[in-house]
């Protein structure tokens, strides 16, 4: 497991930390950022998190114990990658003109929206991995490890 300190990170922030070799992004997203995983859901292969992705207790709309912050393994699922952010709304070089906000694998255009959801006729098959984790105070989470020890 590694420990990661968000107290630095601002809103519409991320910072990476590496966990089994692996990079993982921890965002902290803004109110209009969470906004845009509601208006968007229509557009994404697996909006609701069915496949296997992520601990039960991430299964939910913004993949993640705390709303704000995303904790996600920033690999893509199609051959494994580096997605780049592309957090700018609007347009954006190489993105959808209403993008709202995400993350792009350059090398074959995999689009992520801000919960690691991929779009829908993307070559990446399912969402981005979220590691199991878990929160230790409001600014510590412990990456690797959750509140009933699997890692």
């Amino acid at each position: 497991p590694v420990e990661a300190d968000v107290s630095g990170l601002s809103p519409g922030e991320m910072m990476t930390v590496e966990w089994r070799g692996k990079p993982v992004w921890i965002l902290r997203r803004t109110s209009d950022m969470l906004e845009t995983l509601e208006t968007n859901e229509q557009k994404l292969a697996d909006p609701a998190s069915e496949e296997p992705q992520q601990p039960d207790y991430t299964a939910n709309r913004h993949r993640s114990i705390n709303p704000e912050y995303l904790v996600v393994i920033g690999i893509c699922t199609h051959l494994g990658c580096s997605p780049s952010e592309k957090f700018a709304e609007g347009t954006v070089e190489g993105m959808p003109a209403d993008w709202p906000g995400g993350f792009l694998c350059p090398c074959h255009g995999s689009i992520f929206d801000l919960a690691g959801r991929v779009y829908l006729s993307q070559p990446a098959p399912t969402n981005l991995e979220i590691p199991p984790h878990k929160w230790l105070s409001a600014s510590q989470v412990l990456i690797g490890e959750d509140d009933q020890g699997s890692a």
